[in-house]
This record gives C-alpha cells, structure tokens and sequence, in this order.
C-alpha cells in the first residue's frame, strides 16, 4: 500500500474527502519525523513507537576493493511494533 492507497483508506473510514485525509496523514507523518528528529520519542499505543536511536562507528569494507573502511557513527530512527500491532499481524 502506497500512500495514495492510504489516503484512500483513511477518507473512507474517517468520512471525510480525500483532500481532507491526506492533509491530516501529512500533518501527523511530519509531526512524527519532526518529534524524532529533536530527540523525542513518539508513542501511539497499540500501533508502536518511533525513535532516534545511536549507531556505532564500525569498520566496514568498500564492495568494490574490498578495502576497509571506516563507518562513522549515526543516529537513525527507529519503530518498535506495540503489542497490538505485533498480535493482528500474528494472526
């Protein structure tokens, strides 16, 4: 499912024009990637959680020489499945 399809799904559930859902899916996806990006952590219960979590510096290879390399330290972000979640997709 693309975000278009999503969209779709949304209207239809919440009653409300295509217009509408996409600006509010918008709205919560960038409120998320923002809370994240600052350090936060955002919970929706039943769904899971995202969250910046810190990466190591490693050593890697280049594929293409085989040389090894240094990989800096990161942050990346992060989704934990909640227990709700985790249980329908069990099913």
């Amino acid at each position: 499912m693309n975000k278009g399809e999503l969209v779709d799904k949304v209207a239809e559930k919440a009653r409300v024009t295509k217009k509408q859902a996409d600006s509010i899916l918008s709205a919560a996806l960038e409120s998320i990637v923002e809370a994240v990006s600052d350090g936060d952590k955002v919970t929706l219960v039943g769904f899971g959680s995202f969250e910046s979590r810190d990466r190591k510096a490693r050593e890697g290879r280049n594929p293409k020489t085989g040389a090894k390399m240094e990989i800096p330290a990161t942050k990346v972000p992060a989704f934990s499945a909640g227990k709700l979640f985790k249980e329908k997709v069990k099913e």
